[in-house]
């Protein structure tokens, strides 16, 4: 019997069906070492060496392979082939003492190590002929990060606690991007529009020739935009005012208006390249709304399943089996004319982690449909997404007939488009969106009616706040984080209350999260700047591939930060993050402040810890009243609450946002703590027309929809 060793359950069942009886397929649960979360752990005047325990959860596994591995003798290591899988199996030799000589004469070891890009029999039989020892360069570089990462999380943290407020923290990564996010958030803030205008000329063909070459009557009329003046070409911004439109509009009046060029050509379409990581997550964000964080867990289910090949990849290569597999299958399925008529290849930009494969298909044949009953609805998208974008990229261009039309008026010039599909190439397997424009027939010197002019005002807008896709296309463009990392610096951030998402689920930053960054920018710039961050990412990369050293890499780093670091404890104080008001407080009548909190800024007594009142900076107020205290109430009287004459108070507690002490968020009273009413769904302002309660907004299936038009499409239930 021999021993095999992966990470997880679900892998170790899937390749048991291909090994068979003579070989038993254990699984490690992940990592089974890591450095100590009550500790630094990290020896840095011994050459950064890191102190590695073994979990709680990890000790009965580990007890468990070594009884298994006494019977085997040996064992195979068939971790994944990235660094984090390398390291996984290298702790593995450590753990179990795997690094012992099997044979002394022939210097037999232990255990091997197996590598394979996709879990099917063919991969799984060839990587088993070819074993090979532990790659200790992918093993330092990932080494290297997560020592760079306890670093900073571990000494920057503490540095937030002690000069802004406990529980905050800084990440090496994590920074970075809320950094992006933040300051996007200041281009919109500073964004001033400006005003422009275009001109568009509502069009008709006149000439009418035989009835058999008529245009359709739809196809008549048509749009041209005003484009040149004088054989100059107007900028977007180049009619700032209406008064420089009208006078155009003047200038055009009884203007004759004249086809003087058209110009046809084919235009073709190449597919898109396969999946890599950061593409897949950006596109199943496009398509489905997906999460990178939950993209790339349906992936997990995807791979460990035999479905697709490994789904942490920078990589376009594509298999030479693949790419056969593929031609066969488009030949037989579409016809001949819908193959490249070659075999693609694609080649990455800039350094790709390791030698591995584009996310694609084990077995191409193998249709989403013929898996629909065997796959949940987000790994069927999922894997729909990923077999087409692959198919798709063997096949032939889409090829489209493009016109361009110019037509003179005076002294200025207006063009129209037309495009119309004419062989949908790849397309018929990946659709993508485009708008197709047909055009009546026209000739030059053609004089065609002038409808109307139509003179529209514009504004400049300002950039976009970042989706999970653009912010995840931003940090590969930026040469941060690498595939296994976008994810988790996502989830990262939005877990810390450093960013969060608007009701278009873009992201914006919180108000702790503007200032940390703000604080990080201004005295540690370097942790924040993204050439910075960029460049580590290249050493970790050198590293991995035997280039660089990993500890005169962290050497590098550590010295000038730890050097750093102790000057802002000196010049920093507490004191200067707080603001003064004219504030009095209500319980002690001390002097109200602004501190700072783990989420954000609130008023606070001067007088603490003598004092704890404190009250929230902004009421998010939704508009809603309280439904509990925002009633008229008999005031309590000398002579009985049943009093006739008893005076009448009024509570107006309205529902406010809040935040729980862990940062979730929930609806309650303005009153708190005189009314305790709260609730954790939204309130839309609305009342249940069965109970009179308020309706609240859901993420689960709705149990009733009312009737008005600003709450359709939202799911709502009562409270």
């Amino acid at each position: 019997m021999q021993l095999v060793i992966v990470e997880s359950p679900t892998k170790s069942k899937t390749i048991s069906r291909f090994l068979g009886p003579e070989y038993r397929v254990l699984a490690s649960y992940g990592h089974i070492r890591d450095l100590p979360k009550s500790e630094f752990g990290i020896d840095v005047e011994n050459n950064f060496k890191p102190k590695y325990i073994v979990p709680q959860k990890s000790k009965k596994v580990i007890k468990f392979l070594k009884e298994e591995l006494q019977k085997a003798g040996a064992a195979i290591l068939a971790t994944d082939e990235d660094r984090e899988g390398e390291a996984i199996a290298w702790h593995l030799v450590q753990a179990l003492g795997l690094n012992k000589i099997k044979n002394e004469k022939l210097k037999i070891k232990n255990y091997e190590r197996i590598v394979f890009h996709e879990i099917t029999k063919n991969a799984i039989e060839e990587a088993l002929k070819n074993p090979r020892d532990i790659d200790m360069n992918l093993v330092n570089a990932q080494q290297a990060r997560r020592i760079l990462d306890r670093i900073v999380g571990y000494k920057l943290s503490p540095f937030l606690w002690k000069k802004v407020a406990r529980g905050l923290s800084a990440g090496r990564v994590q920074s970075v991007a809320v950094r992006s996010v933040v300051e996007r958030e200041k281009e919109i803030e500073n964004f001033v529009p400006q005003e422009y205008w275009t001109i568009t000329a509502l069009l008709k063909k006149t000439q009418v020739g035989p009835v058999s070459v008529l245009p359709r009557s739809d196809l008549c009329q048509f749009e041209a935009i005003l484009t040149k003046k004088d054989g100059e070409t107007i900028p977007k911004l180049g009619i700032k005012t209406r008064k420089e439109a009208d006078k155009i509009l003047k200038d055009l009046k009884g203007a004759e208006y004249k086809v003087i060029n058209i110009e046809e050509k084919e235009i073709k379409r190449n597919p898109l390249p396969p999946f890599t990581t950061s593409t897949l997550q950006q596109e199943a964000w496009y398509r489905f709304h997906f999460p990178a964080k939950f993209t790339m867990q349906i992936a997990q289910q995807l791979y460990e399943t035999g479905k697709i090949t490994y789904h942490r990849t920078d990589s376009l290569n594509l298999s030479e089996l693949a790419l056969f597999a593929a031609r066969k299958f488009i030949i037989e399925n579409y016809g001949k004319n819908y193959w490249a008529g070659f075999l693609r290849r694609y080649k990455a930009k800039g350094r790709v982690q390791e030698a591995h494969e584009a996310i694609r298909p084990t077995y191409p044949d193998r249709t989403p449909e013929t898996l629909r009953k065997k796959l949940d609805e987000p790994q069927f998208k999922l894997y729909d997404l990923i077999w087409r974008r692959f198919v798709a990229c063997q096949m032939n261009q889409a090829v489209f007939d493009s016109t361009v039309i110019d037509i003179s008026a005076k002294e200025y010039i207006f063009r129209v488009n037309g495009q119309i599909l004419k062989f949908d190439g790849f397309l018929k397997v990946y659709p993508i969106k485009f708008e197709e424009t047909e055009l009546p027939p026209l000739k030059i010197n053609e004089i065609l009616e002038l409808i109307k002019l139509i003179p529209s005002q514009h504004f400049t807008q300002p950039p976009p706040r970042y989706t999970e896709a653009t912010l995840i296309k931003e940090l590969e463009k930026n040469g941060i984080g690498r595939p296994s990392t976008y994810a988790p610096i996502l989830a990262t951030i939005q877990e810390r209350n450093y960013i969060e998402k608007d009701e278009q689920r873009r992201f914006k930053p919180t108000e702790i999260g503007a200032v940390v960054n703000d604080l990080l920018v201004n005295h540690f710039p370097k942790i924040v700047d993204i050439g910075f961050t960029a460049k580590m990412e290249e050493n970790l990369d050198e590293i991995a591939e035997g280039e660089e050293n990993w500890v005169k890499i962290l050497k590098e780093f550590y010295s000038p930060f730890e050097e750093n670091l102790e000057k802002k404890y000196q010049e920093i104080s507490k004191k200067d993050l707080i603001e003064k008001t004219e504030k009095k407080c209500p319980k002690c009548g001390g002097s109200i402040i602004i501190r700072l909190g783990k989420f954000g800024k609130f008023y606070a007594c001067s007088n603490f810890p003598k004092c704890k009142y404190t009250e929230n900076l902004k009421k998010n107020n939704l508009g809603v009243k309280c439904p509990k205290c925002s009633i008229r109430k008999a005031q309590p009287s000398p002579y009985g609450s049943g009093y006739a004459n008893a005076p009448m108070r009024i509570q107006d507690g309205e529902i406010v946002e809040k935040r729980t002490k862990k940062g979730k968020i929930f609806y309650g009273c303005s009153n708190w703590p005189n009314c305790d009413f709260a609730l954790w769904d939204k309130p839309t302002g609305e009342i249940c027309p069965k109970c009179g309660s308020l309706l609240v907004e859901t993420k689960r299936k709705p149990r009733y929809h009312p009737p008005s038009a600003e709450l359709r499409g939202r799911q709502i239930k009562c409270s």
